[in-house]
């Protein structure tokens, strides 16, 4: 794929709509990257003219954030507002909600004033403005999908409803699990907990929520958070579950309906 950098775009003298910020799970990890493509899969056929920061996008700093090293993440926030000032960046569109959520709500104190989209968010737009029509798609009609809630989008931004829409729009069979919305269990990712051992005890969590997605009876486990996908991939894993549960991201799930090069499962 040719996805233009900022730096590419400045040099022609152009200016994109938005900055599509990729994020460390997108960049680097190998199950993320397929999220990335898919999202930009998608921005490609409906013509969004957008750009990445490539090599000049460091980490937001959220994890060490979240794991107390204050001083590393006002180095990379500091760094991070440098260059998107300097390009200017009024607006970006983001797959990851840890990144979506320092954006939004911890970027400006540091002097980083941006319009934050959560890429659910962004998908129902499309949907909504008619630039992506899946009426004439069977992709995945009488598919059974349930949706995990992220903690940063729902508890942490409040947004529940997006992602629904656009899952709703598949004209699959959306069922909740006991625990969602603003009730939803954590997938054991979020502040930090991603990057080292759990506690002791009775049960991992990722396996516990993965255990009330497969119970649901859905085909399809779909997120919004490459970290969410990873942990509940992990629990369906642990539940000897994979032939028969798949977990998507959203983007991908419309990517596929799109007539995108991904089959149910994220494989390209």
């Amino acid at each position: 794929m040719k996805v233009k950098t900022m730096a590419e775009m400045m040099a022609a003298g152009e200016t994109p709509e938005i900055l599509f910020w990729v994020g460390c799970a997108g960049s680097f990890d190998q199950r993320a990257q397929k999220i990335t493509k898919a999202f930009a899969i998608i921005l490609d056929k409906v013509g969004i003219n957008y750009a990445i920061l490539g090599k000049e996008e460091m980490c937001t700093g959220d994890p060490a954030r979240r794991a107390g090293n204050e001083f590393l993440f006002q180095m990379m926030a500091y760094q991070n507002i440098q260059v998107l000032n300097n390009y200017g960046i009024k607006k970006m569109v983001t797959t990851c909600p840890h990144c979506f959520n320092i954006f939004k709500n911890e970027y400006p104190e540091l002097g980083g004033n941006y319009e934050v989209v959560h890429h659910t968010t962004f998908l129902q737009q499309l949907i909504d403005e008619g630039k992506i029509r899946l009426k004439d798609s069977d992709t995945f009609k009488g598919k059974k999908i349930t949706y995990h809630d992220s903690c940063y989008l729902g508890r942490g931004n409040g947004i529940y409803e997006a992602p629904r829409k656009v899952l709703e729009a598949l004209d699959a069979e959306l069922i909740e699990m006991p625990r969602c919305g603003k009730n939803g269990l954590c997938c054991g990712a979020g502040g930090a907990q991603m990057f080292k051992e759990e506690e002791k005890g009775n049960k991992r969590i990722n396996w516990e929520r993965a255990d009330e997605a497969i119970n649901t009876g859905s085909n399809i486990i779909a997120a919004a958070c490459p970290f969410c996908n990873t942990m509940l991939t992990d629990g369906v894993k642990a539940a000897e579950k994979e032939t028969d549960v798949k977990v998507m991201d959203i983007a991908e799930l419309i990517a596929a309906s799109l007539g995108g090069p991904l089959s149910p499962g994220g494989g390209t």
